[in-house]
């Protein structure tokens, strides 16, 4: 796995620097690399890195374009409207000649995680996830934290996760109803955290897709500000819960730009905790889990 911090993606992109690009191409043409897939969402162009494969030599590159590539692309696809984000990377690499083997249904797969016991203890949970990158696609602490105090009263045993500089907003969310492990697991140990809960509720970040990564139910808050139909949690059972035409709706907004954050704070008691049981069962039947989750 080669790893390159592109100055064209991410939320917060690097500087374009001459020693970054030139140290990108020393490796890809080292590599003699046949063919390349450029899997990118659909609103960022493949091209950049495209013109990079070309002059680093790679013979035959594939991607989905709505620009013009002139001479960079050797197949242009073009994705359906509207198509999922997985499903439009395995549709180019099916016709770049790439299908699916036999027995592999295209679900998304991660290195099994480690056991987390010994950070959750062995009775059944759920999983209440609180922050996000972008700030628009996820509840706002106090909406999250009154969430954790209702799933608390239901009878349903909650964990809330957070990275090292979410601690203070975990242990707000968490308050005396739920088990905060913000700051507590890396990357690995959170997957294992997700899967073996009963369902997580998250917003539209990367732990919800993490979650069904480890084929967890994922009650997901998706603000409107990108596709619902694009982005939802992929290859697992899930509830949307939010105001899909609300007035941020296909914005791309990072910071919520209506007062009050209605697409999610206005998600009632009653609709998260149908979600929940929707998706983890009653409370009453969780001792059903325990084994399931003793085993991840």
């Amino acid at each position: 796995m080669l790893i390159y911090d592109a100055p064209w993606v991410g939320l917060e992109p690097p500087p374009v620097t001459r020693t970054a690009t030139r140290r990108l191409m020393e490796t890809l043409t080292a590599g003699r690399f046949d063919r390349a897939l450029v899997l990118v969402s659909y609103h960022q162009s493949p091209l950049p890195i495209a013109l990079l494969l070309r002059l680093a030599g790679i013979g035959w590159t594939a991607a989905d374009s709505e620009d013009y590539p002139g001479v960079l692309l050797d197949l242009r696809h073009r994705r359906p409207p509207h198509r999922h984000e997985a499903l439009a990377a395995l549709d180019l690499a099916r016709a770049a000649g790439y299908a699916l083997p036999p027995g592999d249904d295209g679900g998304l797969r991660v290195t099994p995680p480690p056991h987390t016991l010994h950070l959750t203890g062995p009775e059944p949970y759920v999983v209440v996830h609180p922050g996000a990158a972008v700030p628009a696609r996820a509840w706002t602490p106090g909406r999250a934290a009154r969430a954790v105090a209702v799933l608390s009263a239901e009878g349903y045993r909650v964990v809330v996760t957070g990275g090292r500089a979410e601690r203070e907003l975990t242990a707000r969310v968490a308050g005396r109803h739920a088990l905060d492990l913000g700051g507590a697991t890396d990357l690995p140990h959170l997957a294992g955290v997700l899967a073996g809960a009963r369902a997580v509720v998250a917003g539209n970040t990367g732990p919800a897709h993490l979650a069904a990564a480890v084929g967890t139910p994922v009650v997901s808050l998706f603000a409107p500000v990108v596709p619902a139909e694009q982005w939802a949690p992929y290859g697992v059972p899930h509830v949307l819960l939010g105001d899909r035409h609300a007035a941020c709706a296909d914005t791309r907004a990072r910071h919520c730009p209506v007062p009050g954050h209605p697409c999610l704070d206005g998600i009632g008691d009653a609709e998260v905790l149908a979600a929940v049981a929707a998706l983890a069962g009653d409370p009453a039947d969780q001792g059903d889990q325990t084994e399931r989750g003793a085993a991840v």
